[in-house]
């Protein structure tokens, strides 16, 4: 075999080696900061319905889940030079996001809601909060709800790197009030030591124009692959029953929403 030749077959088996890694493994973002989402453990292991779901779903696609871990304002920057293939954290279907990357299909859809000391009234978020101070995660269709409304209504918004973040604010008398997913509250701050006391209050929070239409997988523009063949995992995970089995570890209902 002449020298042309040997490098045009090294080539192509370098090639081949890098098609066949990518199809055995997917680099999925999260932000392991969102009980019961995702968590850390106390050995340093994430954890949560988020990754447990991942788990699954790369168990149907028959890949090994490379988890990379950062904050959520950087999941979809990671995602845009292709540090990571997919992002599965918590991320809402929205036409905002949908302008720089695609989506699977939702694999939850969960109203976002206010937290406050127990015995707040909110009737009406605009009127009853003026003049106070509302925590929302950094980068999260809270925060833009509350740019967009909040703001306007003469309420302070303060932003955090996580939700956890707002919650020890909340909890240490420096908010007034946090807007975020119902699920994470109640799990993730009212149900623990930190959150007694307080209480979800005020109206659901579900206007689609900015919370989407639930969580999905987010995969770069134009990923139709990726896209295709995790809706099909998630598809597959919901008849088969294992998506059912990793949601009885975190909750007692149903929160694929309708």
């Amino acid at each position: 075999m002449n020298k042309i030749a040997l490098l045009g077959a090294l080539a192509l088996s370098v090639a081949s080696s890098f098609s066949h890694a990518s199809q055995d493994s997917l680099r999925i973002g999260i932000e392991a900061a969102y009980p019961p989402f995702a968590f850390k453990t106390p050995d340093g292991a994430i954890s949560g319905f988020d990754y447990d779901i991942g788990q699954a779903l790369c168990a149907e696609m028959q890949v090994k889940c490379q988890w990379v871990e950062q904050e959520f304002d950087g999941l979809i920057p990671s995602l845009k030079v292709r540090k990571v293939d997919a992002v599965l954290s918590s991320m809402s279907i929205t036409e905002d996001r949908l302008k720089s990357v695609d989506f699977s299909k939702k694999y939850y859809h969960t109203p976002g809601k206010l937290a406050m000391k127990e015995g707040s009234q909110i009737n009406d978020p605009l009127v009853d909060l003026k003049g106070k101070k509302v925590g929302v995660q950094r980068a999260s269709t809270y925060d833009r709800y509350a740019s967009d409304k909040f703001e306007k209504a003469g309420i302070e918004v303060v932003r955090y790197a996580s939700q956890n973040e707002a919650f020890l604010d909340l909890a240490s008398g420096r908010l007034d009030a946090t807007l975020a997913d119902i699920v994470n509250i109640d799990e993730g701050f009212i149900k623990t030591d930190t959150g007694k006391g307080f209480a979800l209050v005020g109206p659901d929070f579900n206007d689609p124009q900015y919370f989407g239409r639930g969580a999905g997988i987010a995969v770069r523009k134009g990923d139709e692959a990726n896209a295709a063949r995790i809706s099909a995992a998630i598809d597959a995970i919901r008849s088969n029953g294992k998506y059912q089995e990793v949601q009885a570890k975190y909750f007692d209902y149903d929160i694929y929403g309708q």
